[in-house]
């Protein structure tokens, strides 16, 4: 941090005077330098700084000591909020309010003495105000010194305790226990990875338009389906999680796979495809948890314009390498009270808790540091108990959590695991259905989407190879020849069921022929001579179409009723049989 005699450069004049009867410097007749150096070197005198040092409380003492002991320097909100605040005065509020002789806070007396200063500084989060003491004051202060005077016995307990009592506590952030007994235990799993990969052939075979940055309603109710955890919020965090670990591009407000980067991806064992979408949401700034928190309505304008989440996902990953235990289950509960106490300004730019606009569900503005819980401690709630656990990192239960070993390699505390895919089959019968399981490669199954029609998903995954399948596939480049090739590998020795190697077959030349399906109505009549009569009769005949046999006749398209009016008139009844 800076010096005394830089600090003193950058003070407000109208603050010099009140420094100067601090420490007993005589300022009348000096140039503004002279009177800098002068006002420097009292600081820089132990004797003087002692006598500064006796005129504070135990309280003021204490605040300082933690300060010096935090590295010399905090965040103003946070110096702010543990000893009050500071308030900036001119000549003539300086000289009524008197803050030297009667301070409005324990961090005013020790401003106003010189002993700490302000300045910004540029965080992660953005620039934000500092508390700091000059680093060659620091080293000047009897920190040693107790308040009492030069006793010839030793103080009784009682006084000491009394004396340490008014002492904040040292910033010395706390160990989240372990939790001994959880209920509601959900062990994390790998099923992000088999969910991409069907999102990922979704948007090959489809290219779905975005609806502000969201698969659009007929795409997620479509996709829901055929995921393995069909949860909403989960199926948003897939796909943006394909887009923040570089396997999906946004074009013309469509969604594609990135096809060199997915490929690459689909190719990789399960280990490293969880490895590289950890990482991918570790850096993430498309997805923002703030966002998706339940009952959190942030609105556009002030700091949030600037939001970046890596930044908030970074600092509480830190934070949990720091606190928790890496093997055991810990309490969700008990890390946010942790973060609150020790860090709490993880993701607001200089602590400032006003500028956000974010309402709640009765449409009321979270604002103040009182609204923590509801913004900083909802947010890490959702974090822990979502994105970590759905990325197979940790194990969730009713307010606690446990790293799993992806969860501790994640954190830096293991190396990656790097288990071997197992191996399995895929099996193909008569009549088309093509029974995938997880254990087979993704890049493999990824394929087989492409030229099928899908059934179901699960373990293992259903497709059906018919007719609009390869339809589909002949659109995107794949031939019947391909799927034979593709089905022959999968199958190994067993060779292709007859029904499907001729389907396969007919489709070598692609479609020979179309036709067209239609819903169509029909009159029928009990005799021939009946519908000879219908055909016959002009007000009748002008209701019908094509005849279809000596007693059936198809009807108009939205002639029904007009038909059965004048078959009414002519004295025929007509039923119609749905």
């Amino acid at each position: 941090m800076q010096t005394i005699r830089q600090t003193l450069q950058s003070t407000d004049a109208a603050l010099l005077p009140t420094l100067a009867k601090a420490w007993k410097v005589n300022l009348t007749g000096m140039t503004p330098a002279d009177g800098l150096a002068a006002l420097s070197a009292a600081m820089l005198d132990p004797k003087r700084a002692e006598v500064v040092w006796d005129s504070l409380d135990d309280a003021t003492r204490g605040a300082l000591q933690m300060l010096i002991g935090s590295g010399g320097k905090m965040s103003a909100a946070k110096f702010g909020r543990l000893f009050g605040e500071i308030r900036q005065m001119g000549p003539a509020q300086i000289e009524r309010e008197n803050p030297l002789g009667k301070p409005a806070s324990k961090a005013e007396a020790l401003y106003y003495r010189g002993l700490i200063s302000t300045a910004f500084e540029l965080v992660d989060t953005g620039p934000q105000v500092v508390v700091y003491v000059p680093s060659d004051l620091a080293a000047n202060l009897p920190l040693k010194k107790t308040s009492y005077p030069d006793l010839q016995t030793k103080p009784d307990a009682a006084s000491i305790a009394a004396a340490v009592a008014t002492l904040p506590a040292l910033p010395e952030e706390p160990m989240i226990e372990p939790l001994v007994e959880v209920r509601g235990a959900q062990a994390a799993d790998t099923s992000i990875v088999d969910d991409l990969t069907t999102v990922l052939a979704y948007l090959q075979l489809t290219g779905p338009l975005l609806d502000g940055g969201r698969l659009a309603a007929e795409d997620h109710d479509y996709l829901i389906d055929y995921l393995l955890k069909p949860e909403e919020d989960r199926l948003y965090f897939t796909f943006a999680l394909g887009v923040s670990a570089d396997l999906i591009e946004i074009q013309g407000g469509r969604a594609f796979p990135k096809k060199a980067e997915a490929r690459r991806w689909l190719s990789e064992t399960r280990a490293g495809q969880v490895k590289l979408l950890a990482e991918g949401w570790r850096k993430s700034t498309f997805y923002r948890e703030l966002w998706q928190v339940p009952g959190l309505h942030p609105e556009p304008g002030g700091e949030l314009d600037e939001y970046d989440a890596s930044v908030a996902r970074s600092a509480i990953v830190d934070l949990m390498s720091e606190l928790v235990p890496k093997s055991e289950w810990w309490s969700v509960e008990q890390f946010i009270d942790v973060v609150r106490e020790s860090e709490p300004d993880f993701q607001r730019p200089g602590g400032d808790y006003d500028s956000w606009y974010i309402r709640d569900d009765d449409g009321e503005f979270l604002s103040g540091f009182e609204n923590w819980n509801a913004i900083e401690g909802a947010l890490l709630e959702y974090m822990l108990l979502g994105p970590l656990h759905w990325l197979g990192l940790a194990d969730r239960a009713d307010d606690a959590v446990r790293f799993n070993a992806y969860g501790r390699a994640f954190l830096g505390a293991v190396p990656w695991p790097t288990p071997p895919d197992p191996e399995d089959k895929v099996q193909l019968k008569d009549d088309g259905t093509l029974l995938i399981p997880r254990k087979i490669s993704r890049v493999d199954r990824y394929q087989a989407a492409r030229f099928s029609s899908w059934v179901s998903a699960g373990d293992p995954y259903v497709y059906r190879i018919d007719g609009s399948g390869i339809q589909r596939a002949a659109e995107q480049g794949i031939n019947s020849g391909h799927i034979s090739s593709f089905l022959t590998r999968m199958l190994g020795d067993t060779p292709l069921p007859k029904p499907i190697a001729l389907l396969l077959d007919n489709w070598k030349s692609g479609a020979t022929a179309a036709v067209t399906l239609e819903r169509l109505m029909v009159l029928r009549t009990t005799a021939p001579e009946t519908l000879d009569r219908l055909l016959d009769t002009p007000a009748l005949r002008r209701y019908l179409g094509a005849k279809l046999g000596p007693m059936a006749v198809i009807v108009r398209a939205d002639q029904l009723q007009a038909l059965r009016s004048a078959l009414a008139d002519a004295g025929i009844t007509a039923e119609v049989v749905e």
